[in-house]
């Protein structure tokens, strides 16, 4: 079901479209032009019914500012006149359609539900295309995954709105770059990005650098200091990990989003801002909002347009672009000639589950590159926690494939523990025995059922 916005002055007219299409459409209307701008803005329609002689401001004159716009939707001019050149010109700016008033009402219908078709065709064969050439990239994300080409086709179809988005996702999935880009595709690409850490601001400070304050406003205020809800106006300011604010803060961030305006600490003077709010967490903010550590009013306000990112253990099929991305990239910035990784050391790190997400793949890439010698990057050059898990996964094959049975894989399990514990401590008896929860006693009866010994004993 499309999305139709209906543009027009007249009450009746706006209730009679609503009426006429509420079967086929979501409808929302506006009264004037500045409604119709919010309401764009808010949720980017699929269709809009444009009135040409309204109050406040001219329907040719919105009609002129959306087709500036790559992914403006059609527009049907409405109007009670019938003289040609008000339809050539509407027709100029790029209207799909002129109907005069009054309209007949099955005609109508049926050139909405038409344009509606179109638009979502428009849109399978844009996602197709994309699809066929490999399109793989938005700003610094890379993926290739069904999950990521979902992400990159919600981010290009609201970056250009005003609504808020809410990005949800494990640490280290990228969601300060989905942030980014919302902005950099936006029209607010030239003005300022303002990144704020809920999380590693102390509660005491979070408000002020948030909202500023006046002079004299606390103890340590000596002079004013705007916050960065100013220093974000006409652009996009982010506030990461915003399920750590506490719920005082929490109302006053509520009323900021609803008004539009913020008062800097020690006043009472409303600022007017103008912002594009985008907000991310790594917790399950439904499950917070249900057990009353978030405000339901004010997720509600942030969720306009929520972005789940997915797991990298769940999108497997873009571990070898995002390798061959930080390979490029770390062997950049180590002056070095392009590296590759071997077979071996690829297929180890497509399947490992990657806890840490892209973040800890980038470490691991980076860490290779700077530590191996050579121009190929092997499993010695991986961390051990990469080749434990190997091991691990080299023991559940062979219990699947029947080359040995339960008994000797937990057998060899245990050995594989025992000698890289041991070696990590240097074969000292003790420390090893601590690290696995182990008497010293136990700790050498084990190694003794397994063979193992110190190298220099």
């Amino acid at each position: 079901m499309g999305r139709v916005l209906v543009v027009d002055d007249e009450a009746g007219v706006r209730e009679s479209l609503r009426m006429l299409l509420k079967d086929d459409c979501e409808v929302v209307t506006a009264a004037n032009v500045a409604a119709a701008l919010r309401a764009l803005e808010e949720a980017p329609p699929d269709l809009v019914l444009l009135d040409l002689i309204m109050p406040g401001g001219s329907g040719l004159g919105l009609l002129e500012a959306l087709s500036g716009h790559d992914s403006a939707p059609p527009v049907v001019v409405l109007t009670a006149t019938k003289t040609v050149t008000t339809a050539v010109e509407a027709m100029k700016l790029g209207a799909a359609d002129y109907v005069t008033k009054p309209f007949e009402v099955d005609a109508l219908r049926i050139k909405v539900r038409q344009l509606l078709e179109h638009r979502a065709l428009q849109e399978e064969v844009m996602r197709l295309r994309r699809e066929v050439s490999g399109h793989s990239r938005l700003g610094r994300m890379i993926g290739r995954s069904t999950g990521m080409r979902e992400v990159f086709h919600t981010i290009e179809r609201v970056a250009s709105s005003r609504a808020s988005v809410l990005i949800s996702g494990e640490s280290g999935t990228g969601k300060e770059l989905v942030a980014r880009a919302l902005h950099d595709l936006s029209p607010r690409k030239d003005a300022p990005f303002v990144v704020v850490n809920c999380a590693a601001i102390p509660e005491t400070l979070l408000e002020s650098e948030l909202f500023g304050h006046e002079r004299g406003a606390f103890t340590d205020a000596r002079e004013r200091r705007i916050g960065r809800f100013e220093a974000a106006s006409g652009g996009t300011l982010f506030l990461d990990e915003i399920a750590e604010m506490a719920p005082a803060l929490q109302a006053k961030l509520l009323r900021a989003l609803q008004e539009r305006s913020v008062e800097r600490l020690g006043s009472s003077q409303p600022i007017d801002v103008d912002v594009r709010f985008v907000a991310a967490t790594n917790r399950d903010l439904d499950r917070d909002v249900a057990q009353g550590r978030f405000r339901a009013d004010l997720y509600y306000r942030v969720a306009v347009v929520p972005i789940p990112l997915p797991p990298l253990r769940e999108r497997r099929e873009d571990v070898r672009l995002l390798v061959g991305e930080f390979l490029t990239r770390a062997a950049a910035q180590a002056g070095r000639e392009p590296l590759q990784l071997d077979t071996e050391a690829l297929a180890a790190l497509e399947r490992y589950a990657w806890p840490g997400n892209v973040r800890e793949l980038e470490n691991v890439i980076e860490r290779a590159v700077t530590l191996s010698e050579g121009s190929q990057l092997g499993l010695s050059d991986l961390p051990a926690s990469i080749l434990q898990a190997e091991q691990l996964e080299a023991l559940r094959e062979g219990v699947r494939a029947g080359r040995f049975g339960f008994d000797e894989a937990v057998a060899r399990f245990e050995k594989d523990l025992l000698q890289e514990a041991l070696e990590r401590h240097g074969w000292n008896q003790t420390r090893a025995a601590t690290q696995l929860s182990l008497t010293r006693r136990q700790l050498k009866l084990k190694m003794d059922r397994h063979g193992l010994a110190s190298p220099t004993s």
